[in-house]
């Protein structure tokens, strides 16, 4: 250790070169480091572009097929292939509408946020997992169900609508399952409370004041532990108050 002490103070103005060349290193690796995040930002865009380029050509080369198929078909046999394709889409819009109201049923119920919070809250594995598949279901649905899509199409549809449905069911067995057992004991305290309150905010013979300001602290107690979607928000406000509603500033 004294030898080291020693030759520090012996050459203790080698701190300036040898600090200023330490900086410039640093700075040098930091814009080494800048350009090839920015290089790999570059090149996934270059992915994601040529990807969808892809796609695009896949599903023009599917329809021109699909097209020369119905033209090569018997007039009676073209127009059954087409009506029983239609039926089937018809029933997966179905399924898929279905799957996305039980979803809104959680979404903009704020009771139903607080009493099973994990279906709102994307951070959650299966929660993730289902607003994926709901993305794809969604990405894939048809126009409408008279629109002419080929068979591959159809069955990849089909494909995104089961997973949706499954992977609802998962994510809501689980948050009823799991109810508020993620949060702590004084979390749970506040989830509480805020689900007292809300019943005395949307108590219709409580007075206007006091729906109001259980509504307040309703939000109060959420604010950190749950985010409200701005449907939820709304539908509330307008089961507590009109008045919350007409105290709004008018948008320009």
């Amino acid at each position: 250790m004294e030898p080291l002490l020693t030759f520090l103070g012996n050459y203790w103005w080698l701190v300036f070169p040898l600090g200023g060349a330490a900086a410039a290193a640093a700075g040098s690796a930091a814009q080494w480091w800048s350009k090839q995040a920015k290089a790999r930002h570059k090149r996934r865009l270059e992915i994601i572009k040529a990807k969808s380029d892809a796609r695009a050509v896949e599903l023009a080369a599917r329809a021109q097929a699909e097209a020369t198929r119905s033209r090569s078909l018997p007039p009676g046999v073209a127009e059954s292939d087409a009506r029983s394709r239609g039926e089937r889409v018809k029933r997966l819009m179905a399924t898929h509408d279905e799957v996305t109201e039980r979803w809104l049923e959680y979404e903009l119920d704020v009771a139903k946020v607080i009493a099973f919070p994990t279906m709102s809250d994307g951070r959650n594995p299966l929660t993730a997992a289902f607003l994926r598949a709901k993305k794809v279901a969604d990405g894939l649905r048809p126009a409408s169900p008279d629109a002419r899509i080929d068979s591959e199409t159809l069955a990849e549809y089909r494909d995104a609508v089961h997973d949706y449905e499954v992977a609802f069911d998962v994510a809501e067995q689980e948050a009823r399952r799991v109810r508020d057992s993620g949060f702590t004991d004084a979390e749970r305290k506040r989830l509480e409370r805020a689900q007292h309150l809300l019943q005395v905010a949307v108590d219709q013979s409580a007075s206007a004041s006091e729906r109001q300001l259980a509504y307040r602290r309703v939000r109060e107690e959420l604010d950190g532990l749950i985010t409200l979607s701005d449907g939820a928000v709304e539908n509330l406000e307008k089961r507590v108050a009109p008045e919350i509603e007409h105290r709004r500033p008018e948008s320009p």
